[in-house]
C-alpha cells in the first residue's frame, strides 16, 4: 500500500514523464536486454525499431502516475497487457527484472539519486503494480488450463496450407497428439514460436480466423516488408511464408486476448464488422461467431483492401452472405488495379467514410467492431465518434503495442 506522502510524489513525476517519457523508455529497453539479455525474446525487435513499443510504455508509465491513487481507472489496460503477457509466458519472476532496470533508468535519465523520494514513492508504486499483474495473470494462466487443458507451449502440426491472396498464407493447425480442441472466444489469437533456420527462436502472436470448435486452429499471416530500407523484414512472418509446410511442427500456446465478441446479442441492434487488411482475421472468427450463436442477428460485414490481389477469404465471405440472409457483407478498395475494374467484384472505391456508414447503417445504434492498420483504426474512431457512437458500442484491437486513438 502507497502511503499518501508516495502518491504525492507520484503525481507530482507526471510533467517530469510526459516531457521525457519515451526517453525515459527508450534508456529502459537498451539497458534491460544489455542487462538482462534473457528477456529479451518477449520482444518483437520490429516493434522495438519503429518505436511503437517505447511510445506504447511512456504512455502507460503515464497514464499509471496519473491514476496511481485509483488504478481501477485502468482495468482495461490492465487487462490488455494480463492477456499480452500470458500469450507469451510471463512470469512473476520476471517482474523484478523490469522493476530494477526501470528505477535505474529513471536515475540515470532524470539524474536522480537512488536515495531520493521520487525513487522510493516509484519502487512503491511499481511493487504495487507488479502485484495486480501477476495477480491477474495467475488467473488467465488457471483459466487456459481449464478451459483449453494445457499452458505454456504445445506441439500443433500444419495440418493444411492455404494461399488467401498475394500477401496472406493461412495454416491449419492441429495438435500432434490428437486431443480435440476446445473452442475458443471469437477475436482471440494464440501464439506461435519458431525457430527459423540459424536463429533463435521467436514467438509472435496470430488471431484465429476460424470458426470456434473447429478441429483446428487456423491462423493467417501477412507476410510483413520492411518499410525503411535499415529495417528487417518480419523474421516470424517471414519464415512462415518460405518455409513452413504440411507436416510441419511449430509450438503453439492457448487462446488469450481480450478482444472478444460479446455474447449479449442487442435485441434489434446490428453488429458492425469493419476490417481493413489483415485485421480481417479476428473479424472472421467473429464473423463465423456471430452467424452460429446470434442467429437472426442483422449483421454488416465491412471489408477495406488495396485491391483485389491482396484481398484475403473473397469466397468464404461469399459463401458466408449466400447462406446466411441476416448478413451484408461490402468491399471497398483503396486502389483498385484495371483486373478488378473488370472483374467487378467489389462494391465501392476510396476509404472509409461517414457517407458509406450513413449508406449502411444509417442512425441506428449499433456495435461496432474494427481491426486493421493504426491509420485505419484512428480514422475508424474519428468516425464512429463523429457519429455520436457510445463508447460502450466500439471495440477494436491493435495489431502490436497499443496507442491512443483520440489524439
Amino acid at each position: 500500500m502507497l502511503t499518501q506522502s508516495q502518491l504525492a510524489v507520484i503525481k507530482q513525476t507526471v510533467p517530469v514523464l510526459q516531457e521525457n517519457g519515451e526517453t525515459l523508455t527508450r534508456h529502459f529497453y537498451a539497458r534491460m536486454f544489455r542487462e538482462n539479455p534473457e528477456v529479451q525474446a518477449f520482444f518483437n525487435p520490429a516493434h522495438q525499431q519503429a518505436g511503437t513499443q517505447q511510445r506504447a510504455l511512456a504512455g502507460a508509465i503515464c497514464a499509471y502516475a496519473q491514476h496511481v491513487d485509483n488504478p481501477a481507472a485502468l482495468a482495461d489496460a490492465v487487462e490488455l497487457i494480463a492477456q499480452k503477457h500470458v500469450s507469451l509466458g510471463i512470469q512473476p519472476q520476471h517482474y523484478p527484472i523490469v522493476g530494477a532496470n526501470l528505477l535505474a533508468s529513471i536515475q540515470e535519465v532524470l539524474g536522480i539519486d537512488e536515495s531520493s523520494e521520487i525513487i522510493d514513492a516509484w519502487a512503491a508504486a511499481y511493487g504495487a503494480l507488479a502485484d495486480i499483474f501477476i495477480g491477474r495473470e495467475g488467473a488467465l494462466y488457471q483459466h487456459q488450463q481449464d478451459t483449453f487443458g494445457w499452458q505454456g507451449f504445445k506441439p500443433f502440426v500444419v495440418a493444411r496450407r492455404e494461399q488467401e491472396s498475394e500477401n496472406i498464407v493461412s495454416l491449419y493447425l492441429a495438435r500432434q497428439d490428437g486431443e480435440a480442441l476446445q473452442p475458443h472466444q471469437p477475436g482471440q489469437y494464440i501464439t506461435v514460436r519458431v525457430t527459423p533456420p540459424g536463429g533463435l527462436p521467436v514467438m509472435r502472436n496470430y488471431s484465429l480466423s476460424c470458426a470456434p470448435g473447429e478441429s483446428h486452429y487456423r491462423i493467417s499471416v501477412k507476410r510483413e516488408r520492411a518499410l525503411a530500407d535499415e529495417a528487417p523484414d518480419g523474421v516470424c512472418s517471414g519464415y512462415i511464408h518460405e518455409h513452413l509446410q504440411e507436416g510441419d511442427v511449430v509450438e503453439v500456446a492457448p487462446p488469450c486476448g481480450e478482444f472478444t465478441l460479446a455474447d449479449a446479442n442487442a435485441e434489434g441492434v446490428p453488429l458492425v464488422l469493419v476490417a481493413g487488411g489483415v485485421g480481417v482475421t479476428p473479424l472472421l472468427s467473429m464473423l463465423h461467431g456471430a452467424l452460429a450463436h446470434q442467429q437472426g442477428r442483422e449483421v454488416i460485414f465491412i471489408q477495406c483492401a488495396l485491391n483485389g490481389a491482396v484481398r484475403p477469404f473473397a469466397a468464404e465471405l461469399q459463401q458466408l452472405a449466400d447462406n446466411h440472409d441476416n448478413l451484408h457483407c461490402h468491399v471497398r478498395y483503396s486502389e483498385p488495379s484495371a483486373q478488378d475494374q473488370e472483374k467487378v467484384d467489389f462494391d465501392s472505391t476510396g476509404f472509409l467514410d461517414c457517407a458509406l456508414l450513413d449508406q449502411l447503417v444509417g442512425d441506428r445504434r449499433a456495435e461496432y467492431y474494427f481491426c486493421g492498420p493504426v491509420p485505419m483504426l484512428k480514422a475508424v474512431y474519428g468516425l464512429l465518434q463523429d457519429k455520436g457512437v457510445d463508447d460502450a458500442d466500439i471495440h477494436y484491437e491493435f495489431f502490436g503495442p497499443a496507442e491512443g486513438l483520440a489524439a
